[in-house]
Protein backbone atom coordinates (compact mmCIF):
# COMPACT_ATOMS: atom_id res chain seq x y z
CA UNK A 1 0.00 0.00 0.00
CA UNK A 2 1.41 3.72 -0.67
CA UNK A 3 0.36 6.84 1.81
CA UNK A 4 -2.29 9.22 0.12
CA UNK A 5 -1.61 12.48 1.97
CA UNK A 6 -4.59 14.15 2.82
CA UNK A 7 -5.55 17.24 0.98
CA UNK A 8 -8.62 19.62 -0.94
CA UNK A 9 -9.32 18.79 -4.38
CA UNK A 10 -12.25 19.66 -7.31
CA UNK A 11 -14.00 16.85 -7.27
CA UNK A 12 -16.22 16.08 -10.69
CA UNK A 13 -15.91 18.00 -13.97
CA UNK A 14 -17.91 20.07 -16.14
CA UNK A 15 -15.42 19.13 -19.28
CA UNK A 16 -16.96 19.00 -22.45
CA UNK A 17 -16.15 14.77 -22.25
CA UNK A 18 -17.86 14.49 -19.14
CA UNK A 19 -21.11 13.19 -18.46
CA UNK A 20 -23.79 14.97 -16.78
CA UNK A 21 -23.34 12.53 -13.45
CA UNK A 22 -20.01 14.08 -13.14
CA UNK A 23 -21.08 17.66 -12.42
CA UNK A 24 -21.22 20.21 -11.31
CA UNK A 25 -17.18 20.36 -10.07
CA UNK A 26 -17.22 21.05 -6.14
CA UNK A 27 -14.29 21.11 -3.16
CA UNK A 28 -13.34 18.52 -1.44
CA UNK A 29 -11.68 17.65 1.59
CA UNK A 30 -10.16 13.95 2.70
CA UNK A 31 -7.73 12.80 5.21
CA UNK A 32 -4.99 10.82 4.39
CA UNK A 33 -4.97 6.97 4.08
CA UNK A 34 -3.23 4.09 2.47
CA UNK A 35 -4.03 2.64 -0.52
CA UNK A 36 -2.89 -0.60 -2.23
CA UNK A 37 -1.04 0.90 -5.24
CA UNK A 38 -2.85 -1.96 -7.42
CA UNK A 39 -5.97 -3.19 -8.20
CA UNK A 40 -6.53 -6.59 -6.22
CA UNK A 41 -4.74 -9.83 -8.19
CA UNK A 42 -5.99 -13.06 -8.78
CA UNK A 43 -3.70 -14.21 -6.82
CA UNK A 44 -4.60 -12.28 -3.64
CA UNK A 45 -8.24 -13.04 -4.08
CA UNK A 46 -7.51 -16.94 -4.55
CA UNK A 47 -5.56 -16.57 -0.70
CA UNK A 48 -8.63 -14.93 0.49
CA UNK A 49 -11.07 -18.06 -1.05
CA UNK A 50 -8.54 -20.39 0.26
CA UNK A 51 -8.67 -19.24 3.68
CA UNK A 52 -11.90 -18.67 4.19
CA UNK A 53 -13.88 -21.03 1.59
CA UNK A 54 -16.03 -17.71 0.61
CA UNK A 55 -18.01 -17.81 -2.49
CA UNK A 56 -18.57 -15.16 -4.94
CA UNK A 57 -21.86 -14.06 -6.43
CA UNK A 58 -20.90 -15.24 -9.97
CA UNK A 59 -20.38 -19.02 -7.97
CA UNK A 60 -24.00 -18.86 -6.89
CA UNK A 61 -27.07 -20.09 -8.02
CA UNK A 62 -28.98 -16.92 -8.67
CA UNK A 63 -32.76 -16.90 -6.88
CA UNK A 64 -35.50 -16.14 -9.29
CA UNK A 65 -37.28 -13.55 -6.60
CA UNK A 66 -34.23 -11.93 -6.40
CA UNK A 67 -34.53 -11.46 -10.68
CA UNK A 68 -38.11 -10.48 -10.46
CA UNK A 69 -38.04 -8.04 -7.61
CA UNK A 70 -35.41 -6.07 -9.80
CA UNK A 71 -37.28 -6.73 -12.71
CA UNK A 72 -39.59 -3.65 -14.07
CA UNK A 73 -43.17 -4.12 -13.11
CA UNK A 74 -44.61 -6.76 -15.22
CA UNK A 75 -41.64 -7.87 -16.68
CA UNK A 76 -41.79 -12.34 -17.75
CA UNK A 77 -39.50 -14.43 -15.12
CA UNK A 78 -36.34 -15.34 -16.73
CA UNK A 79 -36.46 -18.92 -18.52
CA UNK A 80 -35.08 -21.49 -16.42
CA UNK A 81 -31.88 -21.67 -18.32
CA UNK A 82 -31.04 -18.63 -16.88
CA UNK A 83 -31.24 -19.56 -13.02
CA UNK A 84 -27.23 -21.03 -13.11
CA UNK A 85 -24.28 -19.46 -11.90
CA UNK A 86 -22.67 -17.16 -14.20
CA UNK A 87 -21.67 -13.81 -15.11
CA UNK A 88 -21.43 -11.07 -18.12
CA UNK A 89 -18.70 -11.50 -20.35
CA UNK A 90 -17.62 -9.12 -23.17
CA UNK A 91 -17.75 -10.74 -26.38
CA UNK A 92 -17.13 -8.61 -29.30
CA UNK A 93 -19.69 -8.45 -32.18
CA UNK A 94 -19.17 -8.27 -36.04
CA UNK A 95 -21.11 -5.10 -36.07
CA UNK A 96 -22.04 -2.15 -32.98
CA UNK A 97 -25.86 -2.31 -34.54
CA UNK A 98 -27.29 -4.19 -31.66
CA UNK A 99 -25.98 -1.59 -29.08
CA UNK A 100 -24.86 -2.89 -26.01
CA UNK A 101 -26.89 -5.80 -25.52
CA UNK A 102 -24.69 -7.49 -28.54
CA UNK A 103 -21.45 -7.07 -27.14
CA UNK A 104 -22.92 -8.43 -22.69
CA UNK A 105 -23.41 -12.20 -22.91
CA UNK A 106 -24.59 -14.12 -19.67
CA UNK A 107 -22.38 -17.02 -19.63
CA UNK A 108 -22.94 -19.72 -17.13
CA UNK A 109 -20.06 -21.15 -15.91
CA UNK A 110 -18.06 -17.50 -15.64
CA UNK A 111 -16.49 -16.13 -12.16
CA UNK A 112 -13.28 -15.44 -10.92
CA UNK A 113 -11.65 -18.11 -11.59
CA UNK A 114 -13.17 -18.46 -15.54
CA UNK A 115 -13.11 -15.34 -16.64
CA UNK A 116 -14.58 -16.21 -19.77
CA UNK A 117 -16.42 -19.03 -19.26
CA UNK A 118 -16.09 -22.52 -18.51
CA UNK A 119 -12.47 -23.99 -20.51
CA UNK A 120 -11.20 -20.58 -19.73
CA UNK A 121 -8.30 -20.49 -16.82
CA UNK A 122 -6.41 -17.95 -14.92
CA UNK A 123 -3.37 -19.87 -14.08
CA UNK A 124 -0.84 -17.24 -16.37
CA UNK A 125 -3.35 -13.97 -14.74
CA UNK A 126 -2.35 -14.61 -11.58
CA UNK A 127 -1.05 -11.18 -11.64
CA UNK A 128 -3.87 -9.63 -13.30
CA UNK A 129 -7.06 -8.12 -11.03
CA UNK A 130 -9.92 -10.08 -10.40
CA UNK A 131 -12.77 -9.66 -12.35
CA UNK A 132 -16.35 -11.10 -12.03
CA UNK A 133 -16.46 -10.19 -8.28
CA UNK A 134 -19.64 -8.14 -7.15
CA UNK A 135 -19.70 -5.50 -4.93
CA UNK A 136 -20.23 -8.13 -1.87
CA UNK A 137 -17.46 -9.89 -2.45
CA UNK A 138 -14.95 -7.23 -2.82
CA UNK A 139 -16.49 -5.83 0.61
CA UNK A 140 -15.98 -9.35 2.27
CA UNK A 141 -12.29 -9.61 0.57
CA UNK A 142 -11.70 -6.13 2.28
CA UNK A 143 -13.20 -7.09 5.92
CA UNK A 144 -10.61 -10.38 5.69
CA UNK A 145 -7.48 -7.91 5.31
CA UNK A 146 -8.25 -5.80 7.24
CA UNK A 147 -9.35 -2.80 4.36
CA UNK A 148 -12.13 -1.32 3.39
CA UNK A 149 -13.70 -0.38 0.07
CA UNK A 150 -12.43 3.33 -1.11
CA UNK A 151 -15.26 6.43 -0.79
CA UNK A 152 -15.87 7.88 -3.93
CA UNK A 153 -13.50 11.27 -2.93
CA UNK A 154 -10.77 8.96 -1.86
CA UNK A 155 -10.94 7.18 -5.11
CA UNK A 156 -11.13 10.06 -6.89
CA UNK A 157 -8.45 12.24 -5.01
CA UNK A 158 -6.24 9.51 -4.69
CA UNK A 159 -6.49 8.61 -8.82
CA UNK A 160 -5.50 12.28 -9.77
CA UNK A 161 -2.06 11.60 -8.06
CA UNK A 162 -1.84 15.63 -7.60
CA UNK A 163 -2.46 17.19 -10.49
CA UNK A 164 -5.13 19.85 -9.99
CA UNK A 165 -7.88 20.30 -13.08
CA UNK A 166 -5.87 18.09 -15.31
CA UNK A 167 -8.68 15.73 -17.64
CA UNK A 168 -6.80 12.32 -17.26
CA UNK A 169 -4.44 11.11 -14.56
CA UNK A 170 -1.53 11.72 -16.05
CA UNK A 171 -2.52 15.09 -17.23
CA UNK A 172 -3.86 16.79 -20.24
CA UNK A 173 -3.25 14.52 -23.63
CA UNK A 174 -5.65 12.56 -25.25
CA UNK A 175 -4.84 8.81 -25.20
CA UNK A 176 -5.45 7.47 -29.03
CA UNK A 177 -4.08 4.62 -31.11
CA UNK A 178 -0.48 5.83 -30.52
CA UNK A 179 -0.38 7.93 -27.32
CA UNK A 180 -1.04 5.03 -25.22
CA UNK A 181 -0.87 5.50 -21.42
CA UNK A 182 -3.40 3.14 -20.02
CA UNK A 183 -4.97 0.14 -20.95
CA UNK A 184 -8.06 0.86 -22.60
CA UNK A 185 -9.31 0.26 -26.54
CA UNK A 186 -7.84 1.09 -29.20
CA UNK A 187 -9.51 0.47 -32.88
CA UNK A 188 -13.06 1.15 -33.39
CA UNK A 189 -15.27 0.07 -30.21
CA UNK A 190 -17.19 -2.42 -29.64
CA UNK A 191 -16.15 -4.74 -33.13
CA UNK A 192 -11.98 -4.06 -33.51
CA UNK A 193 -9.69 -3.90 -30.69
CA UNK A 194 -6.01 -3.51 -32.46
CA UNK A 195 -4.91 -3.71 -28.74
CA UNK A 196 -1.79 -1.43 -29.62
CA UNK A 197 -1.41 -1.73 -26.14
CA UNK A 198 -0.51 -5.08 -25.66
CA UNK A 199 -3.58 -6.08 -24.27
CA UNK A 200 -7.03 -7.25 -25.39
CA UNK A 201 -8.27 -7.63 -22.03
CA UNK A 202 -7.16 -7.18 -18.63
CA UNK A 203 -3.51 -6.81 -18.30
CA UNK A 204 -1.15 -7.37 -15.34
CA UNK A 205 -1.26 -4.79 -12.23
CA UNK A 206 1.32 -2.56 -12.74
CA UNK A 207 2.10 -2.59 -16.53
CA UNK A 208 1.55 1.12 -16.99
CA UNK A 209 3.26 4.25 -15.08
CA UNK A 210 1.94 4.84 -12.11
CA UNK A 211 0.46 8.06 -11.12
CA UNK A 212 1.97 10.83 -8.71
CA UNK A 213 0.81 8.90 -5.59
CA UNK A 214 2.79 6.10 -7.17
CA UNK A 215 -0.71 4.18 -8.08
CA UNK A 216 -1.17 1.84 -11.07
CA UNK A 217 -4.24 1.36 -13.00
CA UNK A 218 -6.12 4.44 -11.53
CA UNK A 219 -7.37 4.49 -15.74
CA UNK A 220 -8.08 1.64 -17.37
CA UNK A 221 -7.64 -2.10 -16.85
CA UNK A 222 -11.06 -2.91 -14.81
CA UNK A 223 -13.41 -0.56 -13.43
CA UNK A 224 -12.94 -0.97 -9.73
CA UNK A 225 -15.64 -0.69 -6.75
CA UNK A 226 -15.87 1.77 -4.18
CA UNK A 227 -17.69 2.25 -1.21
CA UNK A 228 -20.53 4.42 -1.67
CA UNK A 229 -24.18 4.15 -3.02
CA UNK A 230 -24.72 5.62 -6.55
CA UNK A 231 -27.07 8.15 -7.51
CA UNK A 232 -26.76 10.24 -10.42
CA UNK A 233 -27.84 13.97 -9.22
CA UNK A 234 -25.11 13.54 -6.04
CA UNK A 235 -22.72 16.12 -7.03
CA UNK A 236 -25.51 18.39 -7.52
CA UNK A 237 -26.54 17.85 -4.46
CA UNK A 238 -22.83 18.01 -2.82
CA UNK A 239 -21.82 21.38 -4.51
CA UNK A 240 -24.28 23.23 -2.60
CA UNK A 241 -22.70 22.40 0.57
CA UNK A 242 -19.76 25.04 0.04
CA UNK A 243 -16.07 22.45 1.11
CA UNK A 244 -17.03 18.85 2.09
CA UNK A 245 -15.07 17.51 4.38
CA UNK A 246 -14.55 13.28 3.73
CA UNK A 247 -17.90 12.80 2.51
CA UNK A 248 -19.57 8.99 2.51
CA UNK A 249 -21.69 9.44 -0.43
CA UNK A 250 -25.84 8.76 0.08
CA UNK A 251 -27.67 6.96 2.16
CA UNK A 252 -28.84 4.91 -0.23
CA UNK A 253 -29.71 4.49 -4.12
CA UNK A 254 -32.21 4.80 -6.41
CA UNK A 255 -34.87 2.40 -7.63
CA UNK A 256 -35.28 -0.71 -7.16
CA UNK A 257 -31.50 -2.78 -7.87
CA UNK A 258 -29.53 -1.09 -5.13
CA UNK A 259 -26.28 0.52 -7.17
CA UNK A 260 -23.30 1.46 -5.95
CA UNK A 261 -20.21 3.62 -7.61
CA UNK A 262 -17.71 2.46 -10.09
CA UNK A 263 -14.67 4.56 -10.98
CA UNK A 264 -11.75 4.62 -13.02
CA UNK A 265 -12.99 2.88 -16.70
CA UNK A 266 -11.33 -0.49 -18.13
CA UNK A 267 -10.03 -2.32 -21.04
CA UNK A 268 -13.30 -1.55 -22.65
CA UNK A 269 -13.50 1.85 -23.07
CA UNK A 270 -12.77 4.37 -25.60
CA UNK A 271 -13.16 8.31 -26.58
CA UNK A 272 -16.24 7.21 -29.08
CA UNK A 273 -18.13 5.41 -26.46
CA UNK A 274 -17.20 6.58 -23.07
CA UNK A 275 -14.30 7.58 -22.53
CA UNK A 276 -14.30 6.94 -18.77
CA UNK A 277 -10.75 6.52 -18.17
CA UNK A 278 -11.14 9.96 -16.95
CA UNK A 279 -10.80 10.52 -12.55
CA UNK A 280 -14.37 11.99 -12.73
CA UNK A 281 -16.25 9.69 -14.47
CA UNK A 282 -18.10 7.38 -12.90
CA UNK A 283 -20.97 5.18 -13.27
CA UNK A 284 -23.39 2.60 -10.85
CA UNK A 285 -23.62 -0.90 -10.81
CA UNK A 286 -25.85 -3.25 -8.98
CA UNK A 287 -24.41 -4.43 -6.01
CA UNK A 288 -24.17 -8.42 -6.91
CA UNK A 289 -23.23 -7.92 -10.39
CA UNK A 290 -19.71 -8.21 -11.45
CA UNK A 291 -18.64 -8.66 -14.74
CA UNK A 292 -15.37 -9.56 -17.09
CA UNK A 293 -14.31 -5.97 -16.76
CA UNK A 294 -14.64 -4.93 -12.89
CA UNK A 295 -12.62 -5.39 -10.39
CA UNK A 296 -11.56 -3.24 -7.29
CA UNK A 297 -8.49 -2.13 -4.60
CA UNK A 298 -8.65 -1.26 -1.20
CA UNK A 299 -7.36 1.25 1.37
CA UNK A 300 -6.96 1.56 5.10
CA UNK A 301 -7.18 4.02 7.83
CA UNK A 302 -3.88 4.93 9.55
CA UNK A 303 -0.70 6.88 9.98
CA UNK A 304 1.50 8.60 7.59
CA UNK A 305 5.06 6.72 7.09
CA UNK A 306 7.70 7.64 9.85
CA UNK A 307 4.55 7.83 12.43
CA UNK A 308 3.84 4.19 12.92
CA UNK A 309 4.98 1.26 12.79
CA UNK A 310 4.80 -1.15 9.80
Amino acid sequence: MVWIPGGEFTMGSEHLEAWANEGPEHRVRVDGFWMDSHEVTNAAFAEFVEATGYVTTAEQTPRLEDIVAQSPAGAPPPPPEMLVPGSLVFIAPEDGAGGVASWWHWTPGANWRHPEGPGSLIADRMDHPVVHVSWEDANAYAAWAGKRLPTEAEWEYAARGGLEGELFVWGNTPPSDTAIFANIWQGRFPVSNLAKDGYEGTAPVGSFDANGYGLHDMAGNVWEWCADWYRANWHERKAASGTVENPQGPSSSFGAEPQRVLKGGSFLCHASYCSSYRPSARQGQAVDTGTSHVGFRCVKDGSPPGSRQD
